[in-house]
């Protein structure tokens, strides 16, 4: 079931532009000047302490310290006096008086701002004075944008600018700036693309076009998605609607013309919908809402008992397409925002080919096709996809990967020419499409002159690619040092072209085993001495000599089960001369440290 939300942005060139000015300069409130930040000045002589340290009365005593209970004042008495001479309830003798929470939320704005905090801030008093933009069309300016208030005093767009000035003397005009709203627009839809939805368009200069279909869930429901994306508006400062329908027409009207901040419209009933909306709603051209107005027709639904051949002939066929799309009747497909545009390049054979030859010979100019338009974006190929069309509309996809970014036409047909024995032409190739989905910025380096002194580092970029297609898919790799005490979690794999970090000067084996394999039969004296003997991969083994113990002990922060884990390490040899590195677990005294069990964990030599 196919769900559509059209996204509406009634005031985006304004608003967009209010937005700019807010970060550009301070805001005025409406000819009241903020009072400027008054520094508190700071007492360097609070004088001497009010509470004696030698013991004593405290000043909160004071009524008990002058007398007894008999002399204090009655509650008539206290009553007479100002209110700033009165005692407080802890010169009373209570315990307690009450007082404003010392931790209670502060408003906003408040703090630092003197005098004028108290003065209520609100962005409506900011921008009171109507607002217009318009633009250059022929020889006259016309507005293409107005504020609420200037639209409260009458001015609407396309309304010549002139017009304009003569309703409202106090005017503020600006210059439209269409491209600005539309780039805004795209990094909207590629927000969207990226949070909320991967298809996503712009519909018209003032919305978008989200299609919901099987994403609503991840929100809670098209109602919690619709007020989270209508909160997140709010916070950028935009005023919208958004309405969510079956088809995308249906929504685009109903966001523009419903009048309700949130239209959910179930699957089916579009044509009951939108048939009380204006003709309008349906995005017709101008020559067509005249027609209309000429023949009487003035919503949705008087279209709906017409014929389709004098409708068309009236109002023109696209009046007829426009109808039926928003109806459900005739698809409207959504053509989606790419954030990246994919290099791509394809080859269509006149006739099907299935020999090895001709397949590299397409590779080759392919590769050569690939090569230039990287060459013009100044990037370089990091992965190519090579995708074969067989005539029986099956596809052969084979990839190829580079350690470095790179533009070399002929290293890269070597590596594709290595992965042809993998494609199966079955009744014929027809087409060939390679792309580059992953690039990196690849500029000119400068090649400093060696004067033959030959210090500068060879290039093995172009052998790792060579053995990667050979050994694949286990690509060449490097192994780094990593900060851990654990032995198994002290080294990472990573790029064969990375630098490694620096390795710890623990002796370690050459080889490491995945993981640590257990071992039985274990004779050893404990605490602190190897085994003499011990059974691994059902061979026994006898020690002649060994090592250690090395303690290790668990990383607590990454896993509470290592609070108090220890481990033994041993290095030991075997009377056949092996050597190998074995810990147990425990220190052989406190049972939560571990339960005594040995483990291989490597082999040296």
């Amino acid at each position: 079931m196919t769900r559509v939300a059209s996204l509406y942005l009634p005031q985006l060139a304004i608003e967009r532009l209010r937005r700019l000015e807010r970060t550009v300069r301070p805001p005025e409130t409406g000819g009241i000047a903020l009072a400027p930040r008054l520094a508190t000045p700071i007492d360097d002589n609070p004088g001497a302490c009010s509470v004696p340290r030698g013991g004593g009365w405290r000043p909160g005593a004071r009524w008990a310290r002058d007398g007894s209970l008999g002399n204090r004042p009655s509650q008539a008495e206290i009553d007479a006096l100002p209110a700033h001479q009165r005692p407080t309830m802890r010169e009373m003798g209570r315990r307690s008086e009450s007082a404003d929470h010392p931790f209670r939320a502060m408003p906003a704005e408040d703090a630092g701002r003197g005098a004028a905090s108290a003065l209520p801030l609100n962005w409506a008093t900011f921008w009171g004075k109507p607002m217009v933009l318009i633009e250059r069309a022929g020889q006259r300016d016309v507005v293409t944008a107005a504020c609420p208030v200037a639209l409260d005093l009458g001015l609407r767009s396309g309304m010549a600018a002139a017009h304009a000035r003569a309703l409202v003397s106090d005017l503020d005009v600006r210059d439209a700036q269409p491209q600005a709203d539309r780039a805004w627009l795209e990094r909207l839809a590629f927000h969207a693309i990226g949070h909320w939805t991967p298809t996503a368009c712009i519909s018209g200069a003032d919305g978008l076009w989200l299609d919901l279909t099987g994403t609503t869930h991840l929100f809670g429901g098209e109602a919690r998605f619709c007020r989270r994306l209508l909160r997140f508006l709010e916070r950028l400062g935009f005023t919208a609607s958004i309405a969510i329908a079956g088809t995308p027409g249906a929504a685009h009207a109903l966001a523009r013309y419903r009048g309700e901040a949130v239209t959910l419209l179930p699957h089916g009933g579009e044509s009951q919908a939108i048939a009380d909306l204006p003709l309008a709603a349906l995005r017709l051209t101008p020559d067509a809402l005249m027609a209309a107005a000429r023949f009487g027709i003035d919503r949705i639904a008087d279209l709906y008992p017409m014929p389709r051949g004098p409708l068309a002939k009236r109002l023109g066929l696209d009046a007829v397409r426009r109808l039926d799309q928003a109806r459900g009747m005739v698809a409207e497909p959504i053509i989606p925002l790419i954030p990246f545009d994919l290099p791509c390049v394809e080859r269509r054979l006149l006739e099907p080919i299935g020999t090895a030859e001709a397949i590299v010979q397409v590779i080759g100019d392919l590769v050569d096709d690939l090569v230039a338009l990287l060459q013009e974006r100044g990037v370089g190929l990091r992965t190519a996809h090579l995708t074969c069309k067989i005539v029986d509309a099956t596809e052969q996809p084979i990839a190829i990967g580079t350690a470095r970014a790179t533009r070399d036409a002929r290293h890269l047909k070597r590596m594709l020419a290595m992965r042809v024995e993998k494609i199966d032409p079955g009744l014929g190739i027809e087409a060939m499409t390679l792309a580059a989905p992953r690039v990196e910025p690849l500029e000119a380096q400068t090649l400093e002159a060696s004067l033959g002194s030959g210090d500068r580092p060879s290039d093995i970029s172009t052998l790792l690619d060579q053995l990667a297609g050979r050994i694949e898919p286990d690509a060449p790799f490097r192994l780094s040092a990593h900060e851990s005490d654990v032995p198994e979690r002290a080294v990472r794999r990573t790029e064969a072209l990375l630098k490694p970090l620096g390795w710890p000067a623990w002796k370690r084996p050459v080889r490491m085993l995945p993981r640590p394999e257990r071992l039985s039969h274990v004779v050893a004296l404990l605490p602190d001495h190897p085994p003499r003997r011990f059974t691994w991969r059902r061979q026994d083994y006898r020690m002649v000599a060994g090592d250690g113990p090395e303690r290790i002990h668990g990383e607590w922060w990454k896993n509470a089960r290592e609070m108090w884990a220890v481990r033994d390490y041993f290095r030991v040899e075997a009377q056949g001369g092996e050597r190998f590195w074995i810990f147990r677990r425990g220190d052989g005294v406190d049972a939560p440290t571990g339960d005594l069990s040995w483990y291989m964990h490597g082999l040296f030599g």
